[in-house]
């Protein structure tokens, strides 16, 4: 539970993330951890990573950040003049790149020293950065596979960078299109994306995914129990989907002609045609 921005932190957030998750068939198998309950094992990651003279303390403000956020002063060599508030950022080399072949998106290669250099592990208000969070927490629960939304893809260069400082071994990635608005934007509690009404899961995920064409069968009694049982089914075959995008090579290229959404979206269209 990503829930390091505790002065952020809606009352109750957190109990709603997970009821929100188990109503719509999604549970977990292994004890909930807290991101809240890990700054020693997050403390613990700074000191290895400065052990071996890979962090500096950066007090830059806003206007002298570039545009991509790495440092533009000269906190480099200036680490015995700060003094003041500062972020801890990991020295990313010039050189560096990062290479990963994603089970969905194919082969990503990113330079890193020149796109996201020197980026920050720990926040001037003494917060860990989601990057280093997230990674120490993979490593300490295991993590094989991550699935995960194609909006997080940009990250993962960067996580594969500290998993690599840190001796930690590098998962699988497999990242899958997420549902946008008409105008390409994510649907986010950032761009004021509704709540997701618990009540009934089905009904709500057919909306989103069919729009008006539910709308117009709500009161059919008859095809509505039909349409959630071929709903629930297209969402197994939408996991084994994802799950064969991880475990088999041989169906890859296959696979990546379709998005599992597309395909949800085409299967239940088609039945709904066929309903009327």
């Amino acid at each position: 539970m990503e829930d390091l921005d505790l002065p952020r932190e809606e009352p109750g957030a957190a109990d709603s993330i997970l009821h929100s998750l188990q109503c719509h068939g999604l549970h977990w198998d292994e004890n909930i951890l807290y991101q809240s309950t890990r700054t020693s094992a997050y403390a613990a990651a700074l000191t290895h990573l400065a052990d071996r003279g890979n962090l500096f303390l950066c007090d830059c403000t806003r206007a002298i950040l570039s545009t991509s956020g790495a440092c533009q002063g000269n906190c480099r060599t200036s680490q015995t003049k700060i003094s003041g508030p500062a972020a801890v950022r990991i020295s990313v080399p010039c050189e560096q790149d990062i290479l990963f072949t994603d089970r969905l998106q194919g082969p990503e290669h990113t330079l890193l020293g020149q796109s996201l250099q020197d980026f920050v592990v720990k926040r001037k208000d003494k917060l860990y950065a989601y990057q280093l969070a997230v990674v120490v927490d993979d490593a300490e629960q295991g993590i094989t596979h991550v699935v995960r939304g194609s909006d997080l893809l940009d990250s993962t260069p960067r996580q594969i960078f500290l998993q690599q400082r840190l001796d930690y071994p590098t998962p699988r990635y497999c990242h899958l299109p997420v549902i946008t608005t008409g105008q390409g934007q994510k649907f986010s509690k950032q761009n004021h994306a509704c709540l997701l009404y618990t009540a009934d899961a089905a009904d709500e995920l057919l909306s989103l995914i069919l729009g008006g064409h539910l709308r117009k069968q709500k009161n059919n009694k008859k095809l509505m129990p039909t349409l959630k049982r071929w709903y629930w089914m297209t969402m197994m075959l939408t996991q084994i989907w994802a799950m064969m995008c991880l475990m088999t090579t041989t169906m890859t290229p296959f696979l990546l002609t379709k998005s599992p959404m597309s395909l949800q979206t085409t299967t239940i269209a088609k039945f709904l045609r066929l309903a009327r």
